[in-house]
């Protein structure tokens, strides 16, 4: 987060205010209502890039309905980068191009799209999220401070914690089964000791 970037609280409110045409479904294999390679290459003009090649701009293109959400999230962060910050700020293509290509499918595949607009704890992420990848940082805001506060929103690190905690748990009682098996073997083996 080498660069400040636009206010936080403009970006957040801009994400709160997405239009329904950024919320509709995404075409997939000729069925939704919005192209997001096209609009991704609109955004790419907008920003300082080329036109984009109709091979360019199939990246964009979600190849199946497995790919929904991340195209449906991609559709909100274009309409997030659409802001005039962000307008002729051509250093900032190439990391566009990344995000709104690969960037996004692991927070895509555990948060739905739409809480990125509805929930103002996931907006503040999604826009953290976004500056973060352009190596950008809210205005007034320090490298540590970005990083803090996007540390204690991510969705991602939440998800991994859970996860470890989960494990942790299921080893626990794994461990306690095994232990109260062994116990039981003991007395079985005590029990038929006897007997003889």
């Amino acid at each position: 987060m080498k660069s400040e970037g636009p206010p936080l609280d403009s970006l957040t409110r801009r994400l709160a205010e997405t239009p329904g045409i950024f919320l509709a479904e995404p075409i997939i294999r000729k069925r939704g209502k919005v192209d997001l390679a096209a609009v991704t290459s609109d955004l790419l003009l907008v920003i300082g890039g080329e036109l984009q090649s109709p091979r360019q701009a199939k990246r964009f293109s979600p190849a199946n309905i497995a790919q929904r959400n991340q195209a449906r999230l991609a559709l909100i962060c274009c309409w997030l980068l659409y802001e005039d910050w962000f307008h002729q700020r051509t250093p900032l293509v190439e990391p566009i191009i990344l995000l709104l290509s690969e960037g996004l499918s692991g927070l895509a595949g555990i948060v739905d799209a739409e809480r990125f607009v509805a929930d103002p704890e996931r907006r503040e992420e999604l826009v953290r999220l976004v500056l973060r990848h352009l190596s950008l940082r809210p205005a007034g805001e320090t490298a540590n401070q970005a990083a803090d506060r996007l540390k204690s929103l991510d969705s991602l690190e939440r998800e991994r914690i859970i996860r470890e905690a989960r494990a942790r748990e299921e080893e626990e009682r794994a461990r306690k089964l095994r232990a109260e098996m062994k116990k039981k073997r003991a007395r079985e083996a005590a029990a038929k000791a006897n007997r003889e």
